[in-house]
């Protein structure tokens, strides 16, 4: 599964935004589960967000996540990941949980591009909005617990630069040419 590539990170770090950009120059990309579901699940009126079940909102994540990697693996050239199944690793990292054996185990069955790109904290640019209610402090969280989990199932974490979002995509498509240069992708 070396052509999908993992977009990690923090909210509010220019995730979405550097995937919108590759994607219009012709990539493939995945959408971020947690912004769906809330969308989803506030338009039915439903149980699934996290503020009202932590635990159901967690397990629609790493659904979603486990199709979306489904799909993505049955596209041809690079499909860039908004977050990926090790995410829900990171998820219960940051909540301070132990993560369940079953998302420990979808994180090892379904794999990425052995690098991953992490987006760090980026306070000039963040910015709540209707699906995202997490502080700056939490965003900061996430970003380490990504940065733990992403690890832990065996990948290595590439930082992206805090520049626009342009040079990010120069820098993340040098970056697998560079892989793809050196070996299969």
């Amino acid at each position: 599964m070396d052509h999908l590539v993992v977009v990690t990170g923090g909210p509010g770090s220019g995730k979405t935004t550097l995937i919108d950009h590759l994607a219009g120059l012709g990539h493939g990309r995945t959408v971020e589960a947690g912004r769906a579901i809330i969308r989803d699940q506030r338009a039915i009126g439903g149980p699934g967000l996290s503020w009202r079940d932590e635990g159901l909102f967690a397990e629609l994540m790493l659904s979603w996540d486990m199709r979306s990697h489904r799909e993505a693996a049955r596209r041809e050239g690079l499909v860039f990941c908004d977050r990926g199944v090790p995410d829900m690793v990171g998820y219960f990292l940051q909540r301070g949980l132990r993560v369940p054996e079953h998302v420990r185990e979808a994180a090892r069955l379904f794999r990425y591009h052995r690098r991953v790109f992490l987006a760090p904290p980026w306070p000039e640019i963040y910015a709540g909005d209707a699906e995202r209610h997490q502080s700056p402090e939490e965003a900061e969280r996430t970003f380490a617990a990504m940065r733990e989990a992403y690890p832990s199932c065996g990948y290595e974490t590439i930082l992206l630069p805090r520049a626009p979002v342009v040079e990010r995509a120069r820098f993340v498509l040098g970056t697998l040419h560079t892989d793809a240069a050196s070996g299969p992708l």
